[in-house]
């Protein structure tokens, strides 16, 4: 009995290093497998590692619809990195680079909220505004019955309110500070450009002031009675009447 079982266990120590001694087939690194790899990296929240991914994918070469893909994969990753100025930089270098591509009405969606989540307190510099705001007009203009115009026009709204508290804060400085013609001129064209703007009331008790320093008597009556009969809650209406009441 131990004679047969002997042959058969000098084969199975001669089979085992045959079978151990197969070489691994490499895996072929290009760019389907950096794109997927890049995949994987983004569905586990891994950001940085998925744009690195697909930057090798973009800078292949490899075939235009992949490098396409990879471009504006890049751009989602990093907006879902917060990183807000280098998504807005990736998207619009997507919209330069295929300003005809289907997915063009998506990217302007998204270059305005990635200039939105960067947008600073109005007394602060409103570049992100203002590039938020032309984005989401530009989408409005060419795409109107795009399924988010409704969601477009209050972001819209709400840079245009943004840049008209600005336009208000500086106006009010100029007031302040005796540069009244400057005050003037910034809220008429305050008042002139957004006609939604939700201060509207305040911008006339400003000017009804402003037009009083300098002796335009006539014209600040206007803008207070604008303010008296447009504005009937204001909480500058008070204000206003004690100031005419010690400057007339």
């Amino acid at each position: 009995m131990h004679k047969t079982i002997i042959p058969f266990l000098v084969l199975a120590l001669f089979l085992i290093p045959a079978c151990s001694s197969k070489p691994d087939v490499p895996v072929e690194k290009n760019a389907g497998f950096y794109f997927q790899e890049g995949e994987e990296f983004y569905e586990k929240g891994l950001y940085k590692d998925a744009i690195a991914s697909w930057e090798k994918v973009r800078d292949s070469y490899y075939s235009p619809e992949l490098n396409t893909l990879a471009e504006l994969k890049i751009a989602e990753a990093y907006f879902l990195g917060e990183e807000y100025i280098e998504a807005a930089v990736a998207y619009e270098a997507f919209l330069q680079n295929h300003p005809n591509h289907p997915r063009v009405p998506d990217v302007l969606y998204q270059v305005g909220l990635a200039y939105t989540y960067q947008m600073l307190a109005p007394d602060q510099d409103q570049t992100s505004t203002v590039y938020a705001l032309n984005a989401f007009q530009t989408l409005k203009e060419r795409y109107p019955k795009d399924r988010r115009i409704g969601e477009v026009q209050i972001y819209i709204d709400r840079c245009l309110n943004m840049l008209a508290a600005r336009d208000l804060i500086v106006a009010d400085y100029y007031l302040r500070t005796g540069y009244y013609s400057a005050s003037i001129n910034r809220i008429e064209g305050l008042l002139a450009k957004y006609p939604s703007y939700y201060q509207r009331d305040k911008a006339y008790y400003v000017l009804g002031r402003a037009y009083s320093f300098i002796g335009e008597n006539e014209k600040s009556i206007t803008a207070f009675n604008t303010l008296f009969d447009d504005y009937t809650g204001s909480e500058y209406i008070s204000d206003a009447q004690k100031f005419i009441e010690e400057n007339y």
